[in-house]
């Protein structure tokens, strides 16, 4: 659906920073993604050759962007960066990233949107497997 070029264009995340290759579905709700990067030596999260499960937090959170991105472009309103304020009840179920095949996916999902803030729900997993779950908090700043 969406490409990491597409992604890069709604989002201040780039490079191989910008951690989503595919949009597979989104509503005005929720976003599913797709990606395949946390297999890579060049990840910008890795470190000590290691790519550590608390990282699928800036994916959850990535997710929220894009999806942030999506709604600005589909309404034609500008896009206001945000800035994470708070992760909740964040649960982690594997150590490490790096012998997981194939695509990590994520879901994220609106809680409640303000005027000046969000919050959504993410999950991310892998081969239909739980990796991690937790909400996060926004606080959004002016237009760009």
């Amino acid at each position: 659906m969406h490409t990491r070029e597409a992604i890069a264009a709604l989002v201040p995340h780039q490079g191989l920073m910008c951690l989503w290759e595919d949009v597979m579905q989104w509503d005005d709700t929720r976003i599913v993604l797709r990606s395949h990067g946390h297999r890579d030596a060049a990840h910008p999260l890795r470190s000590h050759g290691c790519l550590r499960a608390v990282h699928l937090c800036e994916y959850g959170a990535q997710a929220m962007a894009v999806h942030g991105g999506l709604l600005g472009q589909a309404s034609g309103a500008p896009v206001r960066p945000g800035v994470l304020v708070a992760l909740r009840n964040v649960q982690l179920y594997v150590d490490t990233l790096d012998e997981l095949e194939g695509a990590l996916e994520a879901q994220a999902e609106v809680l409640m949107q303000g005027e000046d803030s969000q919050q959504y729900v993410f999950r991310i997993e892998h081969a239909g497997t739980l990796l991690a779950e937790g909400r996060a908090s926004v606080v959004l700043g002016p237009a760009a």
